[in-house]
């Protein structure tokens, strides 16, 4: 199947405008299709070095894109379509995360190699705020796959075995060190308003 796969890529790949291609990969993966566009991304990028952020500027708008699709299809299928298509277990994570983070966890969804359209469905599934499901995958799929582009501007060849196989544990770390950030900033602002306040409690 990995073989199968390559090959397929490979052909995208070769065929003329390749990155229209790139784009109807990352929009349809972000909604419903099951193969993430990064391991088209990294070949265009590998092929072709100083088209590498113009890859990946598209891959993010085509994501960006597929996720607002993702979200209808959530929003008129409602919960007995994720329950079709996803595990309980999965879509239990999923809807703590939202309960937590609101549409926020799309942005931590889209750093992550989580797929995506979990997300962007669930989003829509559980009508959670639409400006900020779209701000979030903004941020959060232009960082991911520019930051690929980049890499594969300085690089070329020389970083495809990376991305392949550590850059989502790089992507994980970052969202850890980055909702850890953000956890410390709220714990220690709220402590120290509290004192300010003369909180018995603080």
């Amino acid at each position: 199947m990995k073989e199968k796969l390559f090959a397929w890529i490979d052909a995208l790949a070769a065929m003329p405008h390749p990155g229209w291609w790139l784009f109807l990969l990352a929009f349809a993966e972000s909604s419903f299709f099951p193969i993430p566009p990064d391991v088209l991304l990294v070949t265009l990028g590998v092929a072709n070095p100083e088209r590498a952020i113009w890859y990946g500027f598209v891959c993010s708008l085509g994501s960006v894109l597929g996720g607002m699709l993702g979200y209808g299809i959530g929003l008129y299928g409602g919960r007995p379509l994720l329950y079709r298509f996803f595990s309980d277990r999965k879509i239990h994570a999923v809807e703590r995360l939202y309960d937590r983070f609101n549409a926020w966890a799309t942005g931590i969804a889209g750093l992550t190699p989580i797929p995506y359209k979990v997300f962007t469905i669930a989003g829509g599934a559980f009508k959670i705020n639409f400006k900020i499901f779209v701000l979030a995958s903004m941020v959060s799929r232009t960082l991911r796959f520019m930051a690929e582009g980049v890499l594969l501007f300085l690089y070329g060849e020389v970083i495809r075995d990376f991305l392949f196989k550590w850059f989502n544990w790089v992507s994980i770390g970052f969202v850890i060190l980055l909702v850890g950030g953000f956890w410390l900033i709220h714990h220690f602002g709220r402590h120290a308003h509290q004192r300010a306040e003369g909180d018995p409690e603080s």
